[in-house]
């Protein structure tokens, strides 16, 4: 990939509201900072070819190359990416009596990974109040306090650039798809660097369908009656989304649990969520997400013979159980991310954001014509 300065960056996707918020460009660059949610330039840069750009997942993102480096073969387009088995699973025995939101088995995951020196550090997402805030941790406890949803867009990367800073080079990353694309770009040394040292180790992706902006959800809450004192507490133990035919938002703080219809909460969805062709964190060892029609139950989609082997590895030490999951499950599952990877791609051609010339400017994405008209001509799933 060509690698431009903040200058483009500005230009191809703050100005066009197609940040998302990840924190990739914030922590190694004193130019850009996040607040709540948004992420600004505060200074100038004259620089022609910056981090800042290399790394953002809304720029220049080839997924022939990445899926060539991470899978060794050519991106075509599968809607749940590259994988070698998918599993039922929730935290086991070994951490039973820990606190998780759902299933847990993410932080089964990473605290095994820390305990077994796997990982040296992990870049994680904790809350303060209801606003996400990037966090990395070194032990096991600190890993059981940061889990819980959060389903707002987050600086979580700048915890990553942190790490790097202090020295950690074997950093595993808990990651939303948007994420873990950034993570990926990372990990390929996009602006030549000769004495670059790969500082991730593993990574963990989080199904995510979209994010909230920041904002807008703290001012939303803040209007209704029954929370705003909740909110300005910062007393706000959980956020939840069931699974169908609820269409709520559960929101718990320390008195009582509040449902927000979905209706309401979707308008606060960020633009930029509607270009992300990824549901699944494809460029991932191991994704994770809801085990739909099985409360208390995660999916594991294992892509890596490095993922494979920890989980694993925490079903032998009794971090994490198994189990197969229905065929018919797998087909949901596909159906709704092909979905999300046909309509983000249709909407980025329209933007004209898609294999662009030197002409035309800077693509969003590249990919080959074959997959992109392959998905495109995909009828939408009924899921």
């Amino acid at each position: 990939m060509q690698v431009f300065g903040s200058k483009e960056l500005l230009e191809d996707v703050i100005n066009r509201d197609l940040c998302i918020g990840c924190g990739a460009c914030v922590g190694r660059c004193p130019y850009f900072k996040s607040y709540k949610g948004k992420t600004a330039m505060l200074f100038e840069c004259d620089l022609s070819e910056g981090r800042c750009f290399a790394h953002c997942p809304k720029v220049e993102v080839d997924l022939d190359s990445l899926s060539t480096t991470f899978f060794q073969k050519a991106y075509d387009g599968n809607p749940l990416g590259s994988y070698m088995e998918i599993l039922g699973a929730k935290a086991g025995d070994k951490i039973a009596k820990a606190e998780f939101q759902n299933g847990g088995s993410v932080s089964a995951l990473i605290a095994l990974a820390l305990e077994t020196g796997l990982i040296d550090a992990a870049v994680l997402t904790d809350r303060e109040g209801i606003i996400p805030t990037p966090r990395l941790v070194t032990n096991a406890q600190e890993v059981f306090e940061c889990a819980s949803s959060k389903y707002m867009a987050a600086p979580t990367l700048s915890a990553l650039n942190n790490g790097i800073e202090q020295g950690f080079e074997r950093m595993g990353v808990v990651a939303t798809p948007c994420q873990a694309t950034a993570v990926a770009k990372i990990r390929t040394n996009p602006v030549k660097r000769a004495n670059f040292i790969d500082p991730v180790n593993l990574v963990i992706g989080l199904f995510c369908t979209w994010a909230l902006d920041t904002r807008q959800m703290l001012s939303f809450l803040s209007d209704q009656p029954d929370m705003a004192d909740d909110i300005r507490s910062a007393d706000i133990r959980s956020m939840d989304i069931p699974p169908p035919p609820e269409e709520v938002m559960v929101i718990e703080t320390g008195t009582k649990k509040t449902k927000i219809p979905l209706k309401e909460i979707r308008p606060m969805i960020c633009e930029s969520c509607q270009f992300c062709p990824d549901m699944t964190a494809e460029w991932s060892d191991i994704s994770v997400g809801a085990f739909e029609g099985k409360p208390g139950w995660n999916t594991l989609v294992i892509r890596t013979k490095k993922g494979k082997n920890l989980v694993e590895e925490a079903v032998e030490k009794g971090y994490l159980q198994v189990e197969k999951i229905p065929e018919e499950s797998i087909k949901h599952l596909a159906g709704a991310a092909l979905n999300k990877k046909r309509n983000s791609f249709i909407k980025n051609v329209e933007k004209g954001l898609v294999n662009t010339g030197e002409k035309e400017g800077r693509s969003a994405i590249r990919l080959s014509d074959d997959v992109l008209k392959k998905i495109t001509a995909q009828k939408e799933n009924a899921v």
